[in-house]
């Protein structure tokens, strides 16, 4: 897939951190699938359609964390989570890995820095559809 081809999910409930987020992807070559700003939003919007990626901010608006609805998600669908947080502590980070996320982004962060996350997210997680999917053949061949 190509770099113009990838959509991604935009959630952060910052409304200037989402819109330079939005402008940062815009800039390197992604497509903005949406931006919502709770957990329950972003689980519904890929319920509607399924992103390549989603930038998730673990503390959002509503009773739902990013890390709640990043759970919820990657139970239902197979879609990489990269999460954006302020939250650099040893606290969020260990609660932030259950979900198994692609990368960690630390804010303030530089369009580098998401692209360079978004790059190796990207081709980790189709390796490991492709390792997945090689598995579940050689599984049913073998049984």
């Amino acid at each position: 897939m190509n770099k113009s081809e990838y959509k991604i999910l935009v959630v952060e409930d910052e409304l200037l951190v989402a819109t330079d987020i939005e402008e940062s992807l815009d800039s390197l070559g992604y497509i903005v699938q949406g931006t919502v700003d709770t957990g329950l939003g972003a689980i519904s919007n890929v319920e509607k359609s399924l992103p390549d990626l989603i930038l998730m901010d673990i503390n959002l608006k509503g009773e739902m964390s990013g890390i709640e609805a990043a759970k919820i998600i990657t139970q239902n669908h197979n879609v990489p989570i990269i999460y954006l947080t302020a939250n650099a502590d040893l606290s969020t980070i260990n609660q932030a890995k259950v979900a198994l996320p692609y990368g960690y982004i630390i804010k303030p962060f530089t369009d580098k820095d998401l692209q360079t996350n978004i790059e190796i997210a990207i081709f980790r997680f189709e390796n490991d559809m492709k390792l997945k999917m090689e598995s579940e053949q050689f599984n049913t061949f073998f049984s």
